[in-house]
């Protein structure tokens, strides 16, 4: 019974009138060596001399290590016999406990007006200890009582939580009862006491029963806490949902209790929210979690005082990696708060009681050196107290639902006969919670913004695991549901292609649904919240609701499907009995009955047939219900929706004793309950999908296994559903491209605040002593002298070092600035000028900077000597480069992590580092330029950069009049130059529709300068006084769109047309020349601004006709072929001169870069680098074999690894003898090991491979990284998974020249910007220089909308590439990252406004193609017409014969809704008449979709469903399966009645006709929709080669 004495296990003091006569404090601000700071330590006795000396409490000195004080503790339990004031008596305690305690002593009594608390007069005392002896039962020891209706107080009367104990002294009011309780009937009468003395601690028992017990002791008794007084219930609430937390957090991690230490912290946080969800306290998981990470620090403390006493087989808690990383991420949430605290000037307040009208101090400030000790723990709890007032609020504001609509429930006993006999859900499948799929980071949710997916191969059961009807559970949500269904099934991404159709052929539209079920991840739902069913007459399409997700259902299980049959077959019946009811013209005079005689009279082969016998179809009608009534109730034609039919039927199901149901009539709802699917109990969470753990290399793992260690979810408690909604609009816009708004930039989540060098620096050392060392070495070109060295109070500041300079601003920390030279000016000021460092935290990088990288920036300015805070060590690296020196590199990158972890043991300064200088206007991280670094020469090329820029500022016009200066470009007379297309016409509104976006935009206008024109009054030229005399030239697109269609794209026309425009509207130069002088270039694109001119255009008459001899045309001299002519920009290496316009030479012999293409699909990205001459793909790894086959296929000198990337990187480093330094799963071994010795033999060696591209996927995510899945941070378990490891991985191990990343454009912002930053931190971590930006494919010549991310990444001897410049015109706005506040990075300008060519249509890309049918299955075609378009010309190249000329064939009913399709732009669903058609086996159906106008409303009308093509248009986004119903619904032919071919799909991507596709039709599209348009690629490929 040893555990039962724990409780008190120390010796107490004699009593003097119930009171101590001296107390010892022990504090939770002591040495953290007493076990009292971990608040589970037992009082130290008062036989201590130090006690007995009469020392107070201040001058106490702990000098006990933990261990001799737990010994002595335990040498009092071995005699606590011997003792009777340690023993427990009868009281029941559990074996473990831990404790918190402050022994400060006050006694006082409490205010009758500051508390009122109603008893029983003859029933209150003024003593405690009378009271304890009033209640006395069996004591033989020290007192033990209950304690109910208690309040606890300080000194002025005022509530305060017990945690208040910790900073002040805190006494208890409430009514004492028996430690046994009464087992009569009679309410027990406790005795009221107003006399306690002061509460010397508290305890948390119940850990091996689960349930919380709080015990309270005084230096009189030990009470248990029964119930709080009703106006302190507030106040306990809090900290018995922290003593709930403790009980929960030990019975996850100890093995004693069935739990597990080896959780992490994800994990233990999902289960945490399953346990505590049925507390009111909480709105919902969310809240939930973050109670947990804010009460991390009191967990851990709690839990690790019960390790003295825990079972030899439990692991101790202070061992435990997910309690710590618990506690570690409560600290960095405080440590936030800590760094703006300011010392108390006055008195803090938890709370006042009511009546208390008086500013009293809440605790008296014993001397200075606690004032911020306790001014932080006031500031924790009142942060405590107002996270959970603001979570009560936001439980409380749940908006009330008024409903007066009623659901009739069905009973079970009534629809059983037309079930099977019950069965029992089994599956061999390792299934994921859903609550680890969909983090769901808000309380509250709009349930229209959830998250979508499919759903197949799916169960339904209940609590039991039996397998129950969809028809149990309501259609609506409903607050008194009784039933509780769970499902499990394989959970696919929801792109379009999901709608379950159900014909009488059994046909479906497409087989993509079942062609990604297979690749879903399996999961277990939470409880279903709703069920819908979205109809029409050849569609049945059901979709359930969890608080997670929507879920719509594609095939069930073979297992279930004699339970969905039921569903499906009723839901027809509805359907067929609307269809009868809108075909009759006196809806109303038609009963019940006569629907039901109907019924029974339709044929056996109808799939809603029932029976001929009209007893049994009103039988089964009104059983099912539900499913009819409910159909009819969303049907948009009131006549039908308030027929007698309805009427009749809901008075039947009320007549067989249906229930009602209250309807909720709420879109926002809260989630509140945790997810009691019976899988759950099964076993732990295991991966999400049966996706193999990521093959990496040591540094990248440690690289991302530290940042998921050390951070949480950042969980947004304010506009959660505002963010949700923001994020499927984002998800949208990606899908359909269909929208012309102005583009919000991608903010990153927690991007830091612009740090500037222009803020006001403060001055440190105004009377500082402060002498040069040395002789002056130079002049600045101010004509100053320059110095080398000064000596500050006697601290020597050199140049080449970093100093601290203190920033006038509270807020901030001292500004770091690296010394570029120092020198004097002429008011004898001792002058130095910096160049700004930034810590990692304040770029783009964000949390995923090491704390100890500094960043070199562009920014510099003069500073005073006396500004300097401090000096700083800043190790500037250059290490050397390349895949021999890795190893070495790691081994003094760990040395150097080891010595700065050391000195931070040590409370010595920070060393930091620098490898990199940051330039967020360019979106890169360069090399540091350390040739002109440092110099002290008085020369900055910082400063360079910036006059640079100033300089394109600069306007003037020579004397002469012959030319002018304008934004760095110098233009002489008979140049030519673009001008903005708004100076000639008004901008003409663009098309709105999905195929119409770039109808109405113009490229620039070709000019030719004849005169500039001064204003004679002006001395000086400004801009606004300038003009320029231009010859207009016209384009083909002006005289028309036919006209365009049959002309090069580089032609132009010479006119007599002059205009006098302003400088201002001049976008850049460009050349006009001979055709025989023109570029001949087999590129699939146009990248050179060289236009040629053979015939003269007449604006009047629009004629054509060959320039006549007399005009002579001043064809252009110099070259200005490439984009540098409309903007140049500078080599990618910081501090290089702006380079001049490079020639576009082909070099036959050059050399190529040996490529290493990972996730290469088709090969669309290396086709077009390959046709840049830049590259030579000689590895490529694809993991689809079809995909695999039509890369080979393609590019034949090729070696193709059709295999999975992670197996490929583990043989590579076992094969070069690195296995040690590779991370990868047993079964990456295992399938390794079986590769056959040519494969190996053929594997590429580090040092081999100049250049790695690709696209990783997103595993996790399913959905790629276009936000389908919420979870905001996911934990390191989940990432495990991500391919982009594994990219990484092949980047760091083979350290190749150059590396390029492409993905969708949401890779930027996936997962609150995590990913993207963790990219970027990887790559500079091996020592690249980067560059992040997303491109419009469609600006770089294919006619599609198509935005996509990129990371360039480039050795530091080499030059990181440009981004090209975008050519053609396309509505698409400018996409811009938001870096930190104030400062937006866009990679290129948008062309919506002008660019060099037009944009490329429809019709240029796919109008030569021959005629075809739907579902053409011909694999090769002649092409019957000649190529008409330049497009064509490029892409047909020097095909003969067409393949690929292939279509998807649409069933019956979708070829009709195609036909009726108008033929003219913007055509779609809402364009089909409201008639029926008879199908080809006489079913009579409505033309129009009916869940389309019904469903219309809450999605964006449908727009673009069932839609055609503009010729003058563009392509939406290419996906893997166009279909008519999938959200790129805009998939019919302009002119012709059928889905587009696979060869029009290709080319709207840009592939040549001779690209070869492998595998069925549903392989081609997905190769073609998974692509890297190649135009895009080249154009890449263009700037890689120019670097």
């Amino acid at each position: 019974m040893e555990a039962k004495k724990e409780f008190l296990n120390e010796d107490f003091p004699a009593k003097e009138n119930g009171r101590n006569s001296q107390q010892l404090p022990l504090t939770s601000t002591e040495t953290p060596q007493v076990i009292t700071d971990m608040q589970s330590a037992s009082l130290l006795d008062s036989s201590n001399p130090d006690v007995e000396n009469g020392k107070n409490k201040d001058e106490f000195v702990v000098s006990k290590t933990e261990g001799e004080i737990i010994d002595k503790n335990n040498q009092k339990k071995r005699s606590s016999t011997v003792s009777s004031n340690q023993t427990f008596g009868k009281r029941k305690v559990p074996r473990r406990a831990a404790a918190c305690r402050d022994l400060k002593e006050k006694c006082v009594l409490i205010s009758d007006k500051s508390c009122i608390i109603e008893t029983e007069k003859d029933h209150i005392v003024d003593e405690e200890i009378v009271a304890v002896r009033m209640t006395a039962g069996q004591d033989d020891g020290r007192p033990n009582r209950r304690i109910t209706e208690f309040i606890l107080h300080d000194e002025n009367g005022t509530r305060q939580p017990l945690e208040m104990l910790e900073v002040t002294n805190l006494y208890i009011t409430g009514a004492i009862l028996p430690l046994e309780a009464s087992t009569g009937k009679k309410k027990e009468k406790g005795i009221r006491c107003e006399g306690f003395g002061r509460i010397e601690y508290w305890k948390i028992f119940g850990y091996e029963d689960g349930t919380p017990v709080i015990w309270i002791s005084t230096d009189v008794a030990d009470y248990d806490c029964q119930k709080p007084a009703a106006s302190y219930k507030k106040f306990y609430d809090r900290f018995f949902q922290k003593a709930r937390a403790c009980i929960e957090v030990y019975r996850k991690l100890a093995n004693s209790s069935g739990g597990d230490p080896d959780i992490s912290l994800d994990e233990l946080l999902a289960g945490m929210a399953r346990s505590m969800s049925g507390s009111k306290c909480f709105s919902g998981t969310a809240s939930i979690k973050n109670f947990v990470i804010s009460q991390g620090e009191f967990i851990y403390k709690q839990l690790i005082g019960l390790d003295m006493t825990c079972k030899t087989h439990d692991k101790r808690f202070a061992d435990i990696p997910a309690l710590i990383a618990l506690r570690d991420e409560t600290k960095k949430q405080a440590n936030y708060l800590h760094t703006q605290l300011l010392p108390s000037k006055g008195s803090l307040r938890i709370d006042s009681g009511p009546g208390d009208g008086k500013n009293t101090n809440q605790m008296d400030l014993v001397d200075s050196a606690n004032h911020e000790d306790k001014d932080a723990k006031f500031a924790q709890l009142l942060q405590e107290e107002e996270y959970w007032q603001s979570m009560k609020q936001k439980k409380h504001s749940r908006s009330a639902f008024v409903s007066n609509k009623y659901y009739i429930k069905i009973n079970e006993d009534e629809i059983a006969n037309d079930y099977p006999l019950p069965a029992f859900y089994k599956t061999s499948v390792h299934e994921t919670d859903e609550f680890m799929v969909f983090d769901n980071d808000y309380d509250m949710y709009d349930i229209e913004d959830l998250p979508r997916s499919m759903l197949h191969n799916w169960s339904l059961y209940n609590s039991d695991a039996r397998l129950v009807s969809l028809e149990l559970l309501p259609m609506k949500p409903c607050p008194d549901i009784d039933v509780a269904i769970f499902g499990s099934g394989v959970m696919t991404l929801d792109d379009g292609s999901g709608f379950h159709l159900e014909t009488e052929a059994g046909q479906t539209s497409s087989a993509g649904s079942e062609a990604q079920a297979a690749d879903g991840m399996p999961i277990y739902l939470s409880a279903i919240k709703e069920w819908m069913i979205e109809f029409g007459s050849s569609m049945i399409f059901i979709s359930i609701r969890t608080d997670m997700a929507w879920y719509r259902l594609g095939k069930p299980a073979k297992q279930y499907a004699p339970w969905y049959d039921t569903v499906l077959k009723t839901a027809r019946l509805a359907i067929s009995i609307i269809t009868w009811l809108k075909e009759q013209s006196r809806v109303s005079r038609l009963s019940f009955g006569d629907v039901i005689k109907k019924i029974s009279e339709f044929n056996q082969k109808d799939g809603s047939y029932i029976s001929s016998d009209p007893s049994t179809v009103e039988r089964y009608v009104v059983v099912h219900g539900q499913i009819i009534l409910q159909l009819f109730a969303e049907f948009p034609d009131d006549k039908i929706r308030k027929s007698a039919f309805v009427t009749g039927l809901a008075k039947e199901m009320e007549e067989r004793h249906h229930t009602k149901w209250l309807v909720k009539k709420k879109k926002v709802v809260p989630r509140s309950e945790p997810n009691f699917n019976p899988r759950a109990a099964v076993g732990a969470v295991v991966s999400k999908r049966k996706a193999m753990q990521a093959t990496t290399t040591r540094l990248i793992n440690r690289i991302w296994g530290e940042y998921y260690s050390n951070h949480l979810p950042e969980d947004s408690k304010e506009g959660a559903v505002n963010e949700s909604r923001e994020e499927n609009e984002l998800e949208e816009q990606e899908d359909n491209e269909d929208e012309d708004h102005e583009e919000e930039p991608i903010l990153l989540e927690g991007t830091a605040k612009k740090h500037s060098a222009s803020k006001q620096t403060k001055t440190f050392s105004a009377y500082a002593e402060i002498r040069w060392e040395g002789k002056p070495e130079g002049k600045t070109s101010s004509g100053y002298p320059v110095y080398k060295q000064a000596i500050i109070n006697g601290e020597v500041i050199c140049v080449g070092r970093s100093v601290l300079v203190e920033v006038d601003e509270t807020d901030e920390l001292p500004d770091m600035y690296y010394v570029e030279y120092m020198f004097e000016s002429r008011n004898g000021r001792k002058m130095f000028h910096g160049r700004m460092m930034q810590h990692g935290c304040h770029t783009v990088l964000g949390n995923t900077a090491n704390e100890r990288e500094m960043f070199l920036t562009n920014e510099c300015k003069d500073l005073g000597l006396q500004d300097v805070r401090q000096t700083v060590v800043v190790n500037i690296q250059k290490r050397p480069w390349g895949h021999e020196h890795r190893k070495d590199n790691i081994i003094a990158d760990g040395v150097d992590r080891a010595r700065a972890e050391e000195r931070k043991k040590k409370g010595l300064p920070t060393e930091y580092y620098c490898k990199s200088l940051y330039w967020p206007e360019r979106g890169a991280f360069f090399s540091v330029p350390f040739d002109t670094l440092g110099q002290g020469s008085g020369i900055c090329s910082s400063c360079k950069i910036h006059d640079i820029e100033k300089e394109k500022d600069i306007f003037n016009v020579n004397s002469s009049k012959s030319g002018f200066l304008f934004k760095g470009i110098e233009y002489s007379l008979n140049d030519y130059v673009y001008a903005s297309p708004f100076e000639f016409e008004e901008k003409i509104e663009q098309g709105t529709h999905k195929s119409g976006r770039n109808v109405g935009l113009k490229a620039y206008v070709v000019c030719q300068v004849l005169e500039i024109v001064v204003k004679n009054e002006i001395k000086h030229a400004e801009i606004k006084s300038t003009q320029v005399k231009i010859r207009r030239f016209f384009r083909p697109e002006d005289v028309s769109n036919e006209k365009a269609y049959c002309s090069d794209i580089q032609e132009v026309y010479y006119s007599d047309e002059t205009h006098i425009i302003s400088v201002d509207s001049i976008e850049g130069k460009c050349e006009v020349r001979k055709k025989s002088d023109s570029p001949d270039c087999s590129a699939p694109g146009m990248f050179q601004n060289v236009f040629f001119c053979e015939l003269l255009y007449d604006p009047a008459t629009g004629s054509l006709k060959k320039l006549p001899a007399h005009i002579k045309v001043k064809y252009s001299n110099g070259q200005a072929s490439d984009d540098a002519a409309i903007k140049r920009k500078g080599k990618c290496k910081e501090g290089d001169e702006l380079p001049e316009p490079c020639k576009e030479v082909k070099r036959l012999d050059e050399k190529r870069l040996a490529t290493l293409d990972i996730f290469a699909g088709c090969g669309g990205l290396s086709q077009g680098l390959e046709q840049s001459g830049v590259s030579s793909t000689k590895w490529a790894i694809e993991y689809e074999e079809p995909a695999g086959d039509a890369f080979k296929a393609n590019h034949p000198e090729a070696l193709v690894f059709i295999n999975n990337c992670n197996v490929i990187l583990r043989a590579v480093m076992e094969k070069c003898g690195d296995i040690d330094d590779c991370i990868s799963t047993s079964d990456a071994a295992e399938l390794a090991a079986k590769l056959d010795e040519k494969e190996i033999s053929s594997l590429p060696f580090p040092g081999q491979v100049d250049f790695i591209n690709g696209g990783p996927p997103c595993q996790v995510s399913l959905a790629g990284f276009s936000g389908m899945n919420r979870f905001s941070q996911s934990s390191w378990s989940k990432v495990q998974c991500e391919m982009i490891l594994a990219f990484l991985s092949f980047a760091d191990y083979f350290r190749p020249r150059y590396f390029l990343l492409e993905n969708v454009r949401n890779f930027v912002s996936f997962n609150k910007g995590q990913t993207f930053r963790l990219t970027l931190a990887s790559l500079l971590e091996m020592g690249y220089q980067v560059r992040f930006g997303i491109l419009e494919a469609g600006a770089f010549g294919v006619s599609q909308s198509r935005k996509r991310a990129f990371i360039w990444a480039a050795c530091p001897d080499d030059v990181l590439p440009e981004w090209p410049e975008p050519m053609h015109v396309f509505s698409a706005p400018e996409l811009k990252i938001t870096l930190s506040e104030g400062v937006q990075y866009a990679a290129v300008r948008s062309t919506a406004n002008g660019a060099p060519l037009r944009a490329i249509t429809v019709k240029d890309t796919i109008g030569d193609l021959p005629a075809v049918g739907n579902g053409a299955a011909k694999g090769n075609i002649e092409y019957q017409n000649d190529a008409v378009s330049w497009f064509q010309k490029k892409i047909r190249g020097e095909m003969v014969v067409l393949t690929d000329h292939i279509s998807k064939e649409m069933n019956e009913l979708n070829l009709i809704r195609c036909k009726k399709i108008p033929k003219r732009p913007g055509a779609d669903w809402r364009d089909l008449p409201e008639e029926k058609v008879t199908l080809s086996n006489g079913q009579v159906v409505d033309l129009i979709p009916w869940c389309l106008p019904n469903t219309a409303k809450r999605h964006n009308q449908w727009k673009g469903l069932f839609g055609r093509l503009d010729w003058q248009g563009n392509f939406p986004t290419s996906i893997t399966d166009p279909q008519p119903m999938g959200k790129v619904g805009m998939c019919f032919h302009p002119d012709q009645d059928r889905i587009l071919t696979v060869r029009e799909c290709a080319r709207s991507q840009g592939f040549p006709d001779s690209y070869k596709f492998s595998g069925n039709m549903i392989h081609k599209h997905r190769q073609i929709g998974n692509a890297v348009p190649p135009p895009l690629a080249f154009a890449l490929g263009r700037k890689l080669k120019e670097a």
